[in-house]
């Protein structure tokens, strides 16, 4: 069982930088794949980042290459995700999830998820 607190969304002015965290209990921890996923008013549920288990492997949504990065550390049990250059079509709510299986960007396949942080980006 991995329980997920996400904390860091706020407001930001497009062009400004938000670091999440997701705080995880449990020592399973880093047995998990850790993603990020983001829902906006009226949309599905998007995968936004992925981590494996011991960081070594990472992938992204193409909209947010370059500009966001996933990270982990499990010896806090935290993965976070710095988002750099944000742009007003970054609103959400965003979760973070864990996975056992690793190259799934599909929600349906993450066993654990937080309860979401709320971003803002005003252009």
């Amino acid at each position: 069982q991995v329980q997920l607190v996400e904390s860091g969304g706020g407001l930001v002015q497009a062009g400004g930088s938000l670091r999440l965290s997701c705080a995880a209990s449990g020592r399973t921890f880093n047995t998990y794949h850790m993603g990020w996923f983001r829902q906006a008013p009226g949309k599905e549920r998007e995968f936004v980042a992925v981590i494996s288990w011991n960081g070594g492997s990472t992938d992204y949504v193409d909209s947010v290459k370059g500009r966001f990065t996933i990270s982990r550390d499990n010896a806090k049990n935290t993965v976070y995700l710095q988002m750099n250059s944000l742009k007003p079509e970054d609103t959400a709510v965003y979760y973070c999830a864990a996975a056992g299986v690793w190259g799934t960007t599909t929600p349906r396949n993450y066993n654990y998820w937080g309860q979401g942080t709320q971003v803002t980006v005003s252009s």
